[in-house]
C-alpha cells in the first residue's frame, strides 16, 4: 500500500501550469513538523516534503494563501520517469483553518 497522510503548513508554490491534455498541474512544497516516539524515546520530526497536484486539488491549491496549514493525503511516487527523487502526489487537500504551525506539532504527538 502507498498511502500517505501528513499535515503541514505550505511554505512554496510554483505557479499553476497545464499537461498538454489541458489538466491543471501545481508544485508545492510542504514543511512538517511533529512529535513521535523511537525507540521508546519523543523525537521531533522536521522535513519538507514536494507536492504534486493535478486537476481539481491543484486548482485548490494554487487559491491557498502563503503560509497554509494544510492535511495532504496521497502517494509517493518519482518525480519522473528517469528520477529516483520522490514527490508527494496530492490526491485530497484538506484545510485546516484556525491552526497554527504550533498547534500541529501538538496534535501529531
Amino acid at each position: 500500500m502507498n498511502q500517505l497522510d501528513i499535515r503541514g503548513r505550505i511554505v512554496e508554490k510554483k505557479a499553476l501550469r497545464y499537461t498538454p491534455s489541458g489538466i491543471p498541474a501545481m508544485e508545492a512544497r510542504l514543511a512538517h513538523v511533529s512529535e513521535v516516539m523511537e525507540a521508546g524515546l519523543p523525537r521531533t520530526a522536521c522535513c519538507e516534503v514536494p507536492l504534486l497536484a493535478f486537476g481539481t486539488e491543484a486548482n485548490r491549491l494554487a487559491a491557498a494563501p502563503p503560509e497554509t496549514d494544510v492535511k495532504i493525503t496521497g502517494f509517493l511516487a518519482a518525480k519522473g520517469r528517469n528520477s529516483k527523487t520522490l514527490v508527494l502526489h496530492v490526491q485530497t487537500l484538506e484545510f485546516l483553518e484556525g491552526t497554527h504551525h504550533g498547534q500541529i506539532l501538538q496534535e501529531e504527538g
